[in-house]
């Protein structure tokens, strides 16, 4: 393709003047986004569909213009090239539209472009841009990839806008234009007009909160919703097209386009979209009647979010038309969105006006409610999450006038709830019962107001107890399948009432004496007091501490007796018992008579002598404190209605508990130091937890008085023998305790741990620790030690150093970087091997510390300063002084190069890697070039630890460094790199494929190719092409076969650092295999044929369908259950007495094959999965090792398979004797000796079979003609 219009001369120009004005704006990270884009295009030069190789041939005349005129090849660049172009090709009249045309191409790229460029260029060229482009709307209506290119530009024009601008006449007539394709019949154009739209209202120009074309597009909405409304739409598929179904595709297009764009448009121009929407239902699609109904949903949902009243004044306009077009029950595509509409509205409504909420709320329910019978799932869901919103708006109206009422009372709110209970033994509705109990349970939660203020009796108390009764009654039914949903229920009647109220009316009857009575035991209500609920603190001290003490006596009692499993069932039920202490330690107001001596001393007895209850009593003993404090710091706050009505006590209430519980604290802190001492290192955790949240409530002198004690037992245990033990727990509380410390202590302990006898004593914990207080004290800014004096002493201390506190000492010195004066900067060099060296740590967490101190010194190093070489180990001490910077840094870090031993070259490579992309915006060209270049001697290294490195460099070398930095190196790199390329060990060739992988995505395959010289070496790049065009493929034709199934990316770690280096794996990896096996499907679902409930038939008991009829409902199919006598069937019975006869000589299957599995899992289950090849091993870390797969190690296993098989077959496999077969048709024509005619598998002769159906068989082993197998 030729070029001659393109101007070179006047592209120079334009760029020049456009980069020395906007340059600077470019950011780095733009420009590298918009080379992977273009990247992508830059191969396609060679292609055979026209319209790839149109743009990639322009894209390669504008970059060799670059090239000849040394121009950056920036965004801006790029863009005033392509704008030049377009110029050109319109002056010359050069406007086709087909596929290998100049025009399209050019718009493609400037679309790509146009988001990279800095909103200042489009301002200044807006009027070359519209005059070049707008007139070009009317020709491309016909073609839609350029349209949607055009289409794209302008999103980015519309954007870079100012308020001045967006005024002119040219932008409002394009956008006008755009705004007509948000209907356009072709579904790509249609979605990126309107992508367009709704972007350009989301960010409105600075410093505008909405954007002036708001309106605009508010009031063509509107406009079209009118046309749209005034057609008739069809009702059925089944219509011819004509102007109704291009109007009704029309509707549908208008309302997809208006749900995302109704949050950006004027609150004012709300209300008459609301009305039209309203007369869409009425044209009799389901579709639009579907939509419409979502749209109005969204609408309301939107105003009760974001506090805006949008739609509040129609509500009851809305709710009246709506309630007057209700769909068909069975209506099941129009129904879910209409009920949907009602429960969003009466919400709104209700958060705008309560009251008047109030009297359209049982109207409304009734309207709901009556959905409930219906069979689609679809419709039951949506009535639940309706009536969930409308349980929402109960007012303390309702509930006073329910409660002044009567039991039999007939106010609405008495006839929601009698509806509600007798709608549970309806079978009506029996397939809506997880709905129903999902309503109950929003009912329980919204009635927990409290009727009086001065009370503690809720709504749920004293209208829902009833029906809570039967809900337990039902639970504990045997033949009740919905016992989760119930389970829901009552755990939200625990919370709202509290277990005082709700036991009283439904007993536990756990212990012996209700059991003997005949009542149900109901243990599945103790896993549910574990949750913040109102009942007081005494409760459970006089309930369930004589209830758990009675059992642990039944369980000693049942101990002793031998009846291990009735004990262990006691042991359980005291276990969920103390379980629920911590739901009653949610801020009760009796704490100070509930929290009595002797109380106390029983649950400290607890935590000494019950390991089973110590993590039930600490999550107590912590809540008690965290909840009383949270509620005191709501002084302060907005104390609305919302954060008053959840709290049981008031925020003077805690903060006297929080003073009563400051007397306990002595006490407390010798019962949680003695429990921590007691337990081992693993366990300790919860004890630490609680310890630092009763810390934080004690006062200076109770925290001084527990730190001295700790301390003074600290030192002595230096004096101890055997002290590790007791040393690292000291050490442990001495890091509970730091954060509450005053200056004067902290001193004293960071000078105590700043010793010898810590950070290099023989037990390694210690040694932890140690580093570990040091740190936590530099982190809280409460020590004041001079850093180069610390530096000195930390290396003086590191001959002892034990390796497992590499990892702390790493965290210590990059807190310590931190306090170093500017001009003391001579400490960073000779803490440089010991960070480097640590990068090759076998610990992850030490390593990744050490790159931390790297970067911490680099960063230090960057803020400037000054480097005293003088001061320097193993410097001259006439040295002159070096201003600190990071390129003076890598220059000392990159001094480990020049080591003796390979492991430090290599740890060094690593160290620079990861400066060079942590400071890859810092380090100016040249240093960078230097290291490239030096890295890249060490590809022809001979040792492979240092190969290892310098490849991860290369590779994060070309992900983050400029292409023009490393262009000129391809020649050097590509036949290094292919020198490994054939390398297995250290997986090198699997890594040389992926970087070349890389190259080429950013160089074109065209470079790297020709930077690979020698034609053996190309072929490895030939191979990696051919794979990466097979890989293509094949994703296609996965995702041919399965449009729907979601691709699997790597997930990223979360270092970026991590992610580059050791990330995003060759996709190239399994594509020369073979095609593994498609995993066996499941079978076509049938859609539509809903499972309905059945009823559960028991020939025992006469069936009465007024009562009880949810306990007798199944959704299991019936033909499926087993019925008794069922394996009866498999037994042989006696003709004349009709009994089962059973032959004590046969052994049954179940007999024999769980004989055969006993034999071998005891036999040779374990050592099958120690030594075959299928087994595994786990590691010290948990991972799993499988074994490798040797020839020994099959053969092996071929000779045990062998053996079993033949061992099985003779004990176990009887022998069959066969019946003699009824002579075959033709048996008299069977040759004794000859086999021509007739069949080797014993059918008929071949006389009777004709020959074409004979000459018609195929397959290896058929018989032919003559008898004969071929």
């Amino acid at each position: 393709m030729h070029y001659e219009h393109f101007n070179c001369s006047l592209v120079y120009y334009v760029i020049n003047f456009l980069i020395n004005a906007a340059y600077q704006q470019d950011g780095y990270s733009q420009v590298i986004v918009m080379e992977e884009a273009l990247a992508k295009i830059r191969p396609h030069t060679t292609s055979n569909l026209a319209h790839q190789k149109a743009p990639a041939n322009l894209l390669q005349a504008l970059e060799s213009t670059f090239e000849e005129k040394h121009a950056d090849r920036t965004p801006t660049a790029y863009f005033a090239a392509l704008i030049t172009t377009l110029d050109g090709s319109i002056q010359k009249k050069e406007t086709s539209l087909g596929d290998g045309d100049v025009l399209p191409a050019e718009l493609y790229l400037l679309a790509l472009v146009a988001p990279f460029v800095p909103p200042p260029v489009i301002q200044t060229n807006l009027n070359t841009l519209l005059s070049l482009t707008a007139p070009l709307f009317p020709a491309l209506m016909a073609h839609a990839p350029p349209m949607r290119s055009q289409l794209t530009l302008y999103n980015a024009v519309f954007r870079a806008l100012d308020k001045s601008q967006l005024d002119v006449s040219a932008v409002r007539q394009s956008f006008a234009s755009i705004l007509q394709l948000c209907l356009d019949p072709r579904p790509k154009v249609r979605k990126k007009a309107a992508d367009i739209v709704k972007d350009v209202l989301s960010f409105p120009p600075s410093p505008l909160i909405r954007h002036p074309y708001a309106q605009r597009v508010a009031e063509w909405a509107h406009i079209a919703l009118q046309q749209a409304s005034t057609g008739a739409l069809p009702k059925s598929k089944s219509s011819g097209k004509g102007s109704d179904t291009s109007a009704a595709e029309t509707a549908i297009h208008l309302l997809a386009f208006l749900r995302p764009v109704l949050p950006n448009l004027p609150l004012e121009a709300i209300p008459p979209i609301t009305t039209t929407l309203l007369t869409l239902p009425r044209l009799g699609n389901p579709y639009l009647s579907q939509a419409a109904y979502s749209i109005l949903s969204d609408l309301f949902t939107a105003s009760t979010t974001t506090g805006t009243a949008s739609a509040i004044e129609q509500i009851p306009a809305v709710l009246h038309a709506v309630l007057e077009s209700p769909p068909a029950k069975a209506d099941n595509s129009i129904s879910p969105s209409w009920i949907r509409v009602l429960g969003d509205a009466m919400f709104a409504y209700h958060v705008a006006d309560a009251s008047a909420c109030a009297t359209e709320l049982h109207r409304v329910w009734k309207t709901v409610w009556s959905y409930f019978e219906t069979k689609n799932p679809q419709t039951r869901k949506a009535v639940a999450e309706s009536l969930d919103l409308l349980t929402r708006c109960i007012t303390s109206s309702l509930v006073k006038d329910s409660i002044s009422d009567g039991e039999a009372g007939k106010s609405p709110l008495r006839s929601i709830i009698s509806q509600t209970t007798k709608a549970l033994d309806s079978l009506s509705f029996a397939s809506a019962m997880q709905e129903l109990l999902s309503v109950i349970s929003a009912l329980v939660s919204n009635l927990g107001v409290r009727v009086d203020p001065a009370k503690s009796t809720t709504a749920t108390e004293a209208l829902l107890m009833p029906l809570v009764s039967k809900i337990a009654d039902l639970r504990v039914q045997k033949g009740f399948e919905h016992k989760e949903a119930a389970d829901a229920v009552l755990s939200t009647a625990m919370r709202v009432v509290g277990p005082a109220v709700l036991l009283a009316a439904i007993p536990l009857n756990l212990e012996p004496s209700d059991r003997q009575a005949g009542k149900e035991p109901r243990a599945f209500l103790l896993p549910m007091l574990n949750q913040p609920h109102p009942s007081l603190l005494g409760h459970f001290v006089s309930y369930f501490v004589p209830m758990s003490e009675r059992m642990f006596n039944l369980q000693q009692k049942a101990d002793s007796e031998g009846r291990q499993s009735e004990a262990k069932v006691w042991s359980v039920l005291v276990t969920q018992i103390w379980s629920g202490f911590a739901g009653y330690c949610h801020a009760p107001s009796d704490i100070k008579t509930a929290l009595s001596p002797a109380f106390s001393q029983l649950l400290s007895q607890l935590l000494y002598s019950q390991p089973d209850l110590r993590p039930p009593v600490l999550r107590g003993l912590k809540a008690l404190i965290e909840s009383n404090k949270t509620i005191a710091s709501q002084v302060d706050t907005d104390m609305g209605e919302s954060s008053g009505s959840d709290n049981v006590i008031t925020p003077e209430q805690a903060s006297e508990n929080l003073t009563f519980l400051k007397t306990q604290v002595e006490s407390w802190f010798a019962v949680f130091f003695n429990v921590f001492g007691s337990v081992d290192r693993d366990n300790r955790g919860m004890v630490g937890d609680v310890i630092g949240v009763w810390a934080g409530l004690a006062e200076k002198q109770d925290i001084a008085k527990a730190y001295r004690k700790v301390v003074d037992l600290f030192r002595q245990s230096f004096q101890q023998s055997d002290n590790g033990n007791t040393t690292t727990m000291m050490q442990d509380l001495l890091i509970l305790l730091l954060p509450f410390l005053d200056t004067q202590d902290v001193a004293a302990l960071f000078s105590t741990c700043l010793a010898q006898e810590v950070l290099c004593h023989k037990d390694n914990g210690v040694q932890k620790r140690g580093y570990k207080i040091l740190a936590k004290l530099l982190e809280h800014g409460k020590v004041e030690e001079d850093a180069l004096q610390t530096f000195q002493r930390l290396d003086e201390l590191s001959v002892g150093l034990s390796p497992a506190a590499k990892k702390d000492r790493f965290i210590l010195l990059s807190l310590l970087i931190l306090r170093v004066p500017s001009e003391s900067l001579h400490v960073i060099p000779s803490l440089i091997p010991e960070a480097v060296l640590g990068t090759k740590e076998p610990s992850e967490k030490a390593r990744l510390a050490a790159f931390e101190l790297i970067v911490a010194m680099g960063q230090k190093m960057s803020h400037g300063g000054i480097v005293k070489r003088s001061m320097v180990d193993g410097m001259d001490e006439d040295g002159t002084e070096a201003q600190a910077s990071i390129n003076e840094y890598m220059t000392m870090v990159a001094g480990g190069l020049a080591g003796a031993s390979p492991h430090m070259i290599s740890a060094t490579v690593t160290a620079v890697s990861r400066l060079v992309f942590e400071f890859r915006e810092s380090i100016d060209t040249q240093m960078q070039t230097e290291v490239f270049t030096t890295l890249l001697v060490f590809l022809s290294s001979a040792n492979r630890e240092i190969i290892k490195s310098t490849l991860g460099y290369i590779k994060l070398a070309i992900h983050t460094l400029p292409i023009e930095l490393l262009r000129p190196h391809l020649k050097d790199l590509v036949p290094a790199l292919l020198a490994w390329s054939h390398d297995h060990k250290n997986h090198f060739k699997a890594k040389v494929r992926h970087i070349f992988e890389r190259m080429i995505r950013r160089f074109g395959w065209n470079d790297v190719y020709q930077a690979a010289g020698e034609d053996q070496a190309a072929k490895v790049l030939v191979n990696i092409k051919k794979r990466k065009e097979r890989a293509k493929r094949k994703k296609a034709r996965e995702d041919d076969d399965d449009e729907e199934e979601a691709t699997k990316g790597k997930v990223p770690t979360g270092d970026a650092f991590e992610d580059v280096l050791y990330g995003s794996e060759s996709e190239l990896d399994d594509s020369d295999e073979d095609e593994q096996a498609s995993r066996p499907t499941a079978g076509p679902k049938r859609k539509g044929v809903e499972q309905g409930v059945r009823l559960r038939v028991d020939d025992d008991e006469p069936m009465d369908l007024l009562q009880g009829v949810a306990s007798r409902l199944t959704n299991a199919q019936a033909n499926r259950r087993r019925k008794p006598g069922q394996d009866a069937g498999h037994f042989k019975t006696d003709t004349d007495t009709g009994k089962i006869v059973i032959n004590e000589d046969e052994e049954s299957d179940i007999e024999v094959s769980s004989r055969k599995a006993a034999k071998d899992v005891a036999g040779s289950a374990y050592r099958e999965s120690m030594t075959s090849v299928d087994g595994f091993t786990r590691g010290p870390n948990g991972r799993i090792k499988f074994n490798k797969d040797t020839k020994k190690r099959r053969r092996e296993n071929e000779d045990e398979d062998g053996d079993v098989e033949m061992a099985d077959g003779a004990a176990t496999t009887p022998k069959k004797h066969k019946q003699p077969a009824e002579p075959k048709f033709g048996h008299e024509f069977k040759a004794k000796k000859a086999g021509g005619d007739v069949k080797k598998g014993g059918v008929d002769p071949y006389a009777y079979v004709s020959l074409s159906q004979a000459a018609k068989k195929k397959g290896r082993n058929r018989t032919g003609i003559a008898g004969k197998h071929r």
